[in-house]
């Protein structure tokens, strides 16, 4: 694996994290078609648990198939392939070495009526199934928020003592948070300056819009500019340590094409440094979901 400068510099920044912790950052910003540009596209498959099998595998029976998803990853060039105990495990020992892969520690699920997450796997899982980093997720606005970061704290502390990585998906939601604040630019520019503070080598947020939710932030955005997508990434960048931190923007619900490329454009000309998409990938037939992968590389690369 070469390193280039480009992931040195951004290794750079992590300077109290041990040399383990940026050797599978390493990892991860070195393998696949965006290897070495400091950017990345991640696989996530935690929509089993969160939202259930049929809701998302139906769509494409064969991703029911937990080695679909390592074979989708590694064909199509990504950076990583994220996804909870059960799902690494039954392929990780036929996929070994062939892609980083992230364990998310943490789901939640659809039954439940409320909003937090169970602790559903831990640091020697990661260790024993050989992943590159941990994922967590917490809900900053929840009644639930302090517990989930306390236990993140817990699980980020042995995770950087034992080499791994940290992934935090930070998505507000619950307490005074209707639908729209949950991606209000101001609440999505918060959520990553938390996961920044928590320690998280690489942030997830959705893409903010651009409604300003808190009446108390309502002053200081005056003079933000949210008009574009690519300005609202911008300020969200700013939020985490003004670029020092990796922050990766989820796909969200399924969307048509140009739709993806859109967004993802959006993305990029505000300097975010990759897209984690689950849905918009397997549930398409494997062939569309490698063209279009192919493509949001391009962009990502600037080709698009």
């Amino acid at each position: 694996m070469r390193v280039t400068q480009k992931v040195k510099k951004i290794l750079d920044w992590y300077e109290g994290d041990p040399p383990g912790v940026k050797a599978n950052l390493a990892r991860i910003l070195s393998t696949g078609k965006l290897g070495g540009t400091g950017k990345v596209v991640i696989l996530p498959v935690d929509q089993g648990f969160e939202h259930g099998p049929a809701r998302s595998f139906a769509p494409n029976p064969p991703a029911y198939d937990p080695h679909y998803h390592y074979q989708l990853a590694v064909e199509a060039g990504l950076s990583a392939y994220a996804a909870p105990l059960g799902m690494i495990a039954a392929g990780a020992d036929t996929f070994a070495g062939q892609i980083p892969t992230i364990l998310k520690c943490n789901n939640a699920n659809s039954l439940a009526t409320n909003k937090d997450q169970a602790v559903t796997a831990g640091v020697k899982d990661a260790l024993r199934l050989g992943c590159a980093a941990i994922g967590f997720t917490i809900y900053p606005g929840s009644e639930y928020a302090y517990d989930q970061m306390e236990e993140l704290r817990e699980l980020t502390a042995e995770a950087k003592a034992s080499g791994l990585a940290v992934v935090v998906w930070s998505y507000p939601r619950g307490g005074n948070l209707d639908r729209a604040a949950e991606t209000a630019l101001d609440i999505c520019a918060y959520a990553t300056q938390m996961a920044a503070l928590m320690g998280a080598n690489i942030i997830k947020v959705k893409p903010p819009t651009a409604v300003i939710s808190l009446d108390a932030a309502k002053k200081s955005y005056e003079k933000i500019d949210g008009s574009t997508l690519a300005k609202r990434v911008e300020h969200v960048m700013q939020c985490a340590f003004n670029g020092r931190r990796i922050v990766v923007f989820s796909g969200g619900e399924a969307k048509d094409l140009d739709g993806v490329y859109e967004e993802i454009r959006g993305l990029r000309d505000g300097g975010a440094n990759g897209s984690i998409i689950g849905r918009n990938t397997f549930q398409r037939p494997k062939e569309t979901a490698i063209e279009m992968l192919n493509k949001i590389i391009d962009i990502y690369l600037g080709k698009g």
